[in-house]
This record gives C-alpha cells, structure tokens and sequence, in this order.
C-alpha cells in the first residue's frame, strides 16, 4: 500500500491528535482510515523494528524487506484485532509482533516473498544503515536497544514539532540558539547565559525566561507523543519512566 504525498500529508494532519487506543478500536471496527492512522505510527517508528531486525543478522537489504513485510501483515492479517488494550503500548505490542513474524518467517526462503516489495512506510535504508553501523550495542539486550532507540526517534519527533512552531512563528534563529538547552545529555557543552543574550539581543533574565518556555513546550510535546502510543492517557507516566530508564541504560552506545 504505498501512499503518496498528499494522502501522507492528509493522514499525518488529521492523525496528530490521534491516540494509539483509537487506532486499536478503529482497528476492531474496521473503521475506515485506520490503516493510514497506523502508517503515520509506524512512520515515525519504524527505525527501531529495522534495527531489531538487523541485530537478528539480517542484511540490510533483508531486513528492510522483513520490516516491510511486516507492517503488511499488520495490516492484511488484522492483527490490530487481537490486542489486549490492557497491554496496549504500540512500543510493546510491536516488538512482540514482529518476534513472532520474524520466527514465523525463519522457515521461509526469499526475502521478496515475505514483503512482495510492499512499501507500506518511507523506509530511509542508506541513513538508517549509517546509523546502524556507529551503534556499539553488543553490551545491551536487543529489547533495550529497540526501546532507547524508539525513546530518541518519539524525542526527535517532539523536537522537530516544536522547531516547525517556532518556524511558523518565525522564530527560527531563537530556536537555533536554544534548542541546546533541551538535550541532558549535553549539559556540558552548553554556552552561558550571557553569549546567549548577547547572540539574541536580549537580557540574561528574558534568556531565562525563553529556556524555560522552551522546556516546558517540549516537555508537553514528548507527553503527546507519548500518549499517542499508549491506550490509556493513565499510563502516560509509566511509559515515560520505562523510556527514562532504556535511555540512561543505552547512553553512549545508541546514536541519537
């Protein structure tokens, strides 16, 4: 099912505030435009499975055939039908599903087979298999390493939101300045306040000021993202703090 741009478009606007438990109802109703709500999820978060599958010692061409495949029998086998939306984390549910597609698929031979060349999400296979490679991950399990990276790919989605509404404000260059103060890890390399104001043009307090919208904007972007990919807004809290965890666990051993 490979889509094009103005229907991407379409799904991506009207899906933005569009929870993972409504995509699993419509799922169980069969309402219509649920596949494309789910494509937009997996838009997002596909890198992760690739990756997973990579680890698995598939070759980059293989491993793209079998995410591709994958989300194709998502979608063909209804197997949105059969979650338990007590469990219903998409990051969860998505590993466990494709664990057992890829143990499904181990008997057969030719990669073409599995995926029939379906292009259901916009897979990156030259960037995703850069990244891949600088990825020393051998030290941690498979399921950390996919949950630290679906926790960067949320991260950067809530990061390129929050850069197109200053875009839309035209605030670019106050972005750019800023957006260093919203990464922990980088606490280090920060620069003061006061080059900050001066690049600006503004005081140290109003500098102050602007960091701390600035985090507090983020901070409610990384939530909605979050809460897209949970059933229950209840679990919001949870799922951040697992996601907390696989990130302090993966620190310099998954790129960001």
């Amino acid at each position: 099912m490979k889509r094009d741009q103005s229907s991407s478009a379409r799904a991506g606007c009207g899906f933005r505030t569009t929870q993972w438990s409504v995509v699993l109802l419509a799922a169980q109703s069969q309402t219509a435009g649920f596949k494309e709500a789910l494509a937009e999820l997996c838009n997002l978060y596909w890198y992760p499975l690739y990756a997973f599958v990579r680890q698995r010692g598939y070759s980059p061409e293989d491993a793209q055939d079998l995410t591709q495949g994958f989300f194709a029998h998502l979608l063909e086998h209804k197997a949105l039908t059969r979650v338990d939306r007590q469990k219903g984390r998409f990051r969860s549910f998505l590993l466990a599903a494709l664990q057992k597609y890829l143990s499904n698929e181990a008997g057969r031979t030719g990669c073409l087979k599995r995926g029939g060349k379906a292009e259901i999400v916009s897979l990156d296979l030259y960037s995703a298999e850069d990244r891949y490679r600088l990825e020393p991950v051998e030290a941690l399990t498979p399921e950390k390493v996919f949950d630290a990276r679906w926790a960067m790919a949320l991260l950067a989605e809530a990061m390129d939101r929050l850069n197109r509404e200053y875009i839309d404000q035209g605030k670019t260059d106050a972005f750019e300045v800023l957006k260093a103060f919203l990464d922990p890890l980088n606490s280090k390399k920060l620069a003061p306040y006061e080059q900050v104001a001066g690049q600006l043009q503004v005081s140290v307090a109003a500098v102050k000021t602007l960091i701390h919208r600035l985090r507090k904007q983020y901070t409610a972007l990384v939530r909605e993202e979050i809460s897209r990919t949970v059933s229950d807004a209840g679990d919001v809290d949870a799922e951040t703090h697992e996601l907390c965890e696989a990130l302090i666990a993966a620190e310099g051993w998954v790129m960001p």
